[in-house]
């Protein structure tokens, strides 16, 4: 369904892009106001105003409702999601604790051991 909607929504989209741009600019309406605009139109002699703006209206509302619709969707994934992999507050604030010093072993015990084991040259 999700799928379906997001469709629409881009369909929408690409319809409302070509609806702005097929609308003539506030200035085109003065050359027709010496009589070379109303007769040579497609929509009639009203023009194409009221039947563009209309529908780009229509379209407007569409992408409205298309966005509403994919973010409840979105909201519903969330809340299904409930780790994600991210570790809690406990296993954070252990990992956060300080490390004791003895536990680590010195860095010179282990350059001290065989040199061919380790991939990384050791400056003498």
């Amino acid at each position: 369904m999700e799928s379906v909607v997001l469709i629409i929504h881009v369909l929408l989209a690409v319809a409302i892009i070509a609806l702005v741009l097929l609308q003539q600019g506030k200035g085109a309406e003065a050359g027709a106001a010496f009589g070379g605009g109303a007769s040579q139109t497609v929509f009639g002699s009203q023009g194409s105003k009221s039947f563009l703006g209309r529908l780009t209206a229509v379209v407007a509302a569409g992408i409205f409702a298309t966005s509403f619709a994919l973010a409840v969707f979105a909201k519903q994934k969330a809340e299904n999601v409930t780790g994600a992999g991210i570790p809690s507050a406990e296993v954070i604030e252990s990992a956060a604790q300080p490390v004791d010093e003895n536990e680590l072993p010195a860095l010179e015990t282990q350059q001290a051991g065989d040199k061919a084991a380790s991939d990384i040259p050791v400056a003498e």
